[in-house]
């Protein structure tokens, strides 16, 4: 299977250890990956600011890019929901607006082949146990995106649990927000800071060496909220842990 990395901007600019471990992940399990060099911003921030027709190039971008592949794997839950539920609501939006079907028509193709990561190993591939060997105490937190709008479920932890030597903790108030959300963090600074401190302490809670997440931007602001306290918990994205094995460890 020949499929596409839609890495994200904040993976590419801070975290390409994250792409990385996708691209070993998914190599291992015999998926050809490309990373197409034509792809940019979702449009996400543009679209969640209020810049709705602003974010209306960069989808028409998405849509050009990676419209040939089978599928589509990102290793963000948040950027994954855009394409997934709002690129079709761009869509529908323009017509509404009577500018006809043409948005809709192109973005139409990409919506329905994009998939998380953790989505695409479980429902793509069928698999939970991917032969990875990492041993360490974990919590997993899931992420508003994925939790919400994509409904990853038990995906994520079943991935977790079939990990070699990992031993998965429960996380008290994991479906509660960790208070990123884009410029929430920005514009509601103090509550935002309240937030990732409850989540960071609950972390702790659990005796985890690990905080994982299907989300970076989260993963960002949760590892700020663990430098300040000097927590004992550590931020690792999923493909990471996923990724890693005895031949050839994650950190």
């Amino acid at each position: 299977m020949r499929v596409a990395l839609f890495l994200t901007c904040v993976n590419d600019m801070l975290y390409p250890d994250t792409g990385r471990a996708v691209v070993k992940l998914l190599t291992r399990l015999g998926v050809e990956v490309d990373f197409p060099a034509g792809q940019s911003c979702c449009g996400q921030a543009h679209y969640n600011t209020g810049y709705r027709h602003g974010a209306e190039p960069l989808a028409r971008n998405f849509s050009d890019v990676f419209g040939g592949y089978e599928a589509i794997v990102t290793p963000s839950a948040s950027c994954g929901a855009m394409v997934r539920e709002l690129y079709p609501r761009m869509g529908e939006r323009a017509r509404a607006e009577g500018r006809g079907e043409a948005l809709a028509r192109t973005l139409a193709p990409v919506a329905p082949k994009t998939y998380e990561l953790t989505e695409f190993l479980v429902d793509v591939l069928g698999v939970t146990d991917v032969g990875a060997h990492y041993p360490h105490r974990v919590t997993y937190h899931p992420t508003c995106h994925g939790l919400r709008s994509l409904g990853l479920g038990d995906r994520p932890r079943r991935l977790l649990r079939a990990v070699g030597g990992l031993e998965l903790a429960e996380l008290p108030g994991a479906e509660e927000c960790c208070g990123f959300g884009g410029t929430f963090a920005l514009k509601n600074a103090d509550v935002s800071a309240a937030m990732g401190m409850d989540k960071v302490r609950n972390a702790e809670s659990t005796g985890a060496e690990v905080l994982c997440a299907a989300d970076n931007s989260c993963l960002m602001h949760l590892g700020g909220t663990m430098s300040r306290l000097r927590s004992g918990v550590r931020p690792v994205h999923i493909a990471e842990i996923l990724a890693s094995t005895k031949e050839d460890p994650a950190a």
